[in-house]
């Protein structure tokens, strides 16, 4: 019996310890345009990516509760720093696209920021409660000064990637 418990033991260890496939599998390099990338998520080209100008017209043509398909390039702002759940892009004219990741299937690394990234996947407007911005806010590092100014829903510009290209 004592064996059939260690055998047991054993193989429960080898389980645990097995590595997340879906991780290793997610990150890439690739050249794409005569341009580094690295891939990470679904894989992704950066082909007929829409530029800033163009997706600001297509956001501004976008209700609360509306979506679109599509792939933009766009430097990053901020990227979370307890995990690297989520970004935040430049959208060059004061407003910036809250970008989180399909299925919390991959994560970016969290020094990015200033970086170039090619996303793909969903773009929509949304009304952000209090508390959830004070949640990103807190995962931003921000002073609680700055948290607690939080008061009152805001309209964003979000985005549901399913997969990016980051430019090396």
């Amino acid at each position: 019996m004592k064996k059939y418990f260690a055998i047991l033991f054993v193989f429960s260890l080898f389980v645990a310890c097995k590595s997340d496939k879906k991780t290793e599998e997610s990150v890439a390099t690739e050249e794409t345009q005569d341009m580094a990338y690295t891939s990470i998520g679904m894989k992704i080209d950066a082909e007929s990516s829409l530029s800033i100008q163009d997706m600001v017209e297509k956001y501004d043509a976008l209700s609360v509760g509306d979506t679109i398909n599509t792939k933009m390039t766009a430097k990053v702002n901020e990227v979370c720093q307890s995990k690297g759940c989520w970004m935040k892009l430049d959208l060059g004219n004061g407003e910036e696209v809250m970008v989180k990741f399909k299925d919390y299937g991959f994560f970016m690394p969290k020094d990015i920021a200033g970086k170039e990234v090619v996303i793909n996947g969903k773009a929509f407007v949304n009304e952000m409660p209090v508390d959830e911005q004070k949640h990103y806010a807190e995962d931003a590092g921000e002073s609680q000064e700055v948290i607690d100014a939080i008061t009152e829903p805001k309209k964003t510009y979000s985005f549901e990637a399913d997969g990016v290209l980051l430019k090396q």
